[in-house]
């Protein structure tokens, strides 16, 4: 994906059991749902940047499923289907185009099906002009009839077909010496204007038999502001003692020689501030992702290039030796992976031995926790009449709305007690004891205040009011 610059990947065949979303590696998310791990199974592949844009997950059966995006003001529904095949019960057929339709008369307008439709549409498009083209692969059938009737009622074209490309480009589906094509990118008829490509990449080992289909699709979105990264100071280096002596002497400095710190604090932040800017750095601001594939190395990079370009040849010239050749790099890329896991694998179980290891742990499982979740943040909402709300502003007058309401609500009080005296006493300076006390108490790794100081700053690098 990231090679073919792919956004979004529809899949089918997964054959994993459960309905859970997972990191991938390289930037990209799988959201899938398998009942039974031998047979069946869709998914939706997405890259990170619109990770976040998505509002619902959908998953009818272990053929179909779908997503619901928000981009930059745009609704753009994605689902992913696996028709039966040919010889499979009717009643399951029937089941599948059911459930297909239940899920599109949900969706309004801007929809994009990528699904197995294990039919023919057929080349040529007599008497069905409004919802294919002329360049499908040889003859239709009934699946393919079926494929044809769905987009009648749906409103939708088969964009594959609209392509005039090489047969090369247009079949989906090798076995042996049959090639065809049933494997289709779907969308609505009032949005074939938005596609400027679909074809299919030759040379992509994705699957055994199966070939990718690209196409190539233009949103017009609404501009919108991009919120602002804020880049921290990277106080963790302050754990190295040379890091930690730098910055001690740069701040004396900064404090012009004193010792004791001057007695405004904002003053003194702001110097604290400036200095760990200076002596340790700012990070991008970006959250660091632990990704699937850590163990990547360039052994096995190495080894599936070379495998890839051997599919390529072995697709353009299927001769024996050519095959012998591709399959015995796949073998060498078995081999490189399961040595780079285990050796990766060895390093991290030493280092969680040790008390740093245990932090990685504890931020490892919660990056799991945070890859298995389909909504990672709650970016819309609904406004009285159960509208949904997508942009910033309106989000943020919502949500004023509520709590002018919920706070200006008159409600019961209870009554005040009478006769209650009021002490009023002086109150004395904050004392050097309390501010150490106080710092003790401190719970370390928590997030920094206002003043962006985290507490293991202030007791590592300020004792007793001075600078150490």
């Amino acid at each position: 994906m990231e090679r073919r610059k792919v956004d979004i990947l529809c899949v089918q065949e997964t054959r994993w059991k459960g309905s859970k979303a997972r990191s991938i590696g390289a930037g990209f998310k799988l959201f899938y749902y398998g009942v039974d791990s031998k047979r069946n199974g869709v998914g939706v592949v997405l890259k990170e940047e619109f990770v976040r844009n998505v509002l619902e997950v959908k998953r009818v059966s272990d053929r179909v499923m779908s997503l619901k995006l928000e981009i930059e003001g745009v609704m753009l529904n994605v689902v992913s289907g696996y028709a039966p095949q040919v010889g499979c019960e009717v009643e399951e057929k029937e089941r599948f185009w059911s459930e297909l339709d239940e899920v599109m008369e949900s969706i309004p307008t801007g929809v994009v099906i990528g699904a197995d439709f294990n039919g023919h549409v057929g080349e040529g498009n007599t008497g069905d002009e409004e919802v294919m083209g002329k360049f499908g692969v040889k003859e239709r059938n009934l699946e393919g009839q079926m494929v044809v009737d769905f987009a009648k009622r749906m409103d939708m074209g088969v964009v594959n077909t609209y392509f005039q490309k090489r047969e090369e480009h247009r079949v989906t589906y090798k076995s042996g010496g049959r090639r065809t094509q049933v494997d289709y990118i779907l969308c609505r008829r009032g949005n074939l204007k938005e596609i400027s490509d679909c074809k299919v990449v030759v040379g992509e080992s994705v699957a055994r038999q199966h070939r990718m289909v690209v196409c190539r699709m233009t949103l017009m979105v609404c501009k919108t502001k991009r919120s602002k990264i804020e880049k921290k100071t990277k106080w963790w280096k302050l754990k190295k003692e040379e890091c930690c002596e730098e910055f001690r002497q740069k701040l004396r400095q900064a404090l012009g020689g004193q010792v004791v710190l001057p007695d405004d604090w904002e003053t003194t932040a702001e110097v604290i501030r400036e200095t760990g800017r200076k002596v340790l750095g700012v990070s991008s601001g970006r959250r660091k992702e632990d990704k699937e594939t850590w163990w990547w190395n360039e052994e096995v990079q190495d080894s599936i290039q070379r495998k890839r370009l051997a599919k390529k040849k072995w697709d353009m010239d299927r001769t024996e030796e050519n095959r012998q050749e591709y399959k015995e790099l796949q073998r060498r890329v078995k081999r490189e992976v399961s040595k780079a896991k285990k050796k990766a694998y060895e390093e991290l179980y030493t280092r969680l031995d040790t008390r740093e290891g245990e932090k990685d742990l504890y931020r490892l499982a919660r990056q799991r926790d945070r890859d298995g979740k389909d909504v990672q943040q709650v970016r819309v909402i609904k406004d009285r009449d159960g509208r949904v709300l997508t942009s910033e502003e309106s989000v943020q007058r919502r949500w004023k709305e509520y709590f002018e309401e919920l706070m200006n609500e008159e409600n019961e009080r209870e009554k005040r007690v009478e006769g209650v005296n009021s002490v009023e006493q002086k109150v004395d300076k904050i004392r050097k004891d309390e501010v150490r006390k106080a710092l003790k108490r401190m719970k370390s790794g928590k997030a920094a205040g206002p003043d962006d100081i985290p507490v293991e700053r202030m007791r590592g690098c300020l004792r007793n009011g001075e600078v150490c």
